[in-house]
């Protein structure tokens, strides 16, 4: 069934709410394409590539996590971001993005879906005095050695992580955060957590694994963040009936 551009954008704001999260980019619609809303694809990167997806399809509006106009990059629409924009622009596709608000939402954010693929439990904020953390913690029903902690992740994302091993030799208690959320692995091992999960690595989280006593998995930023905008275009999709395709355009990192 179709729907406004203005009714999409009312329920995603007021699901995410974008305006109590302070980010990089610009939460929300980011170009304005089409008025009426028939078909949306969802996808983790707003490359060209999921655009020519999009067209392809004849979708009208495109929800990703990582959109446009990030802070400290040129303003300038040259070059690669020209491209993109105009074919936007060209094809009056709609392009919504949602940042932290996806990351940290409770149920359909990147850190919830990625705890419920790997089934953790007790979960909540690492940051203890931070109600909309980014990093999460939690505990696996049952003890597992770091080894069935690698196939695990393999199975679940598709993807064999990086994995840095302590001197632990069962994982019970894990800490997250999807995407680049590496620098969050020493509050982990300061709060005695077996094992933290995220996308990137940087050269200084080995050693700080190394020298903190934790496991550390980098499992790919790409493949720890495609479940959130899934969950997300699954939820449009049943509470405005239209049609929602998931285009998953496969990166590596």
């Amino acid at each position: 069934m179709p729907v406004s551009n203005s009714q999409l954008l009312q329920l995603l704001n007021s699901l995410l709410q974008p305006e109590k999260i302070k980010d990089y980019c610009p939460n929300g619609l980011q170009v304005e394409g089409k008025e009426v809303v028939n078909k949306i694809v969802t996808g983790v990167t707003a490359s060209q590539a999921l655009i020519d997806h999009a067209i392809s399809i004849k979708a009208d509006a495109i929800v990703v996590h990582h959109g446009y106009f990030w802070k400290g990059e040129s303003p300038c629409l040259t070059g690669m971001k020209r491209k993109r924009i105009h074919t936007l622009l060209q094809h009056e596709i709609n392009l919504y993005a949602y940042h932290l608000p996806l990351d940290i939402h409770p149920t359909l954010g990147n850190n919830a879906q990625l705890a419920k693929l790997l089934g953790i439990i007790d979960i909540s904020v690492l940051e203890v005095n931070n109600p909309q953390s980014v990093v999460m913690q939690g505990r696996f029903p049952a003890s597992i050695s770091p080894c069935d902690l690698t196939k695990l992740l393999t199975t679940k994302l598709a993807k064999t992580p990086l994995h840095e091993a302590a001197k632990k030799d069962k994982v019970k208690t894990v800490a997250w955060c999807t995407g680049g959320g590496q620098g969050y692995i020493e509050l982990a091992a300061q709060r005695g957590i077996d094992a933290y999960i995220t996308g990137e690595v940087s050269e200084q989280t080995i050693h700080t694994a190394r020298e903190m006593d934790i496991h550390f998995y980098a499992a790919g930023h790409h493949a720890t963040e495609r479940y959130g905008v899934k969950a997300l275009g699954e939820y449009l999709q049943q509470e405005l009936a239209i049609e929602v395709v998931f285009v998953d355009i496969d990166n590596p990192a």
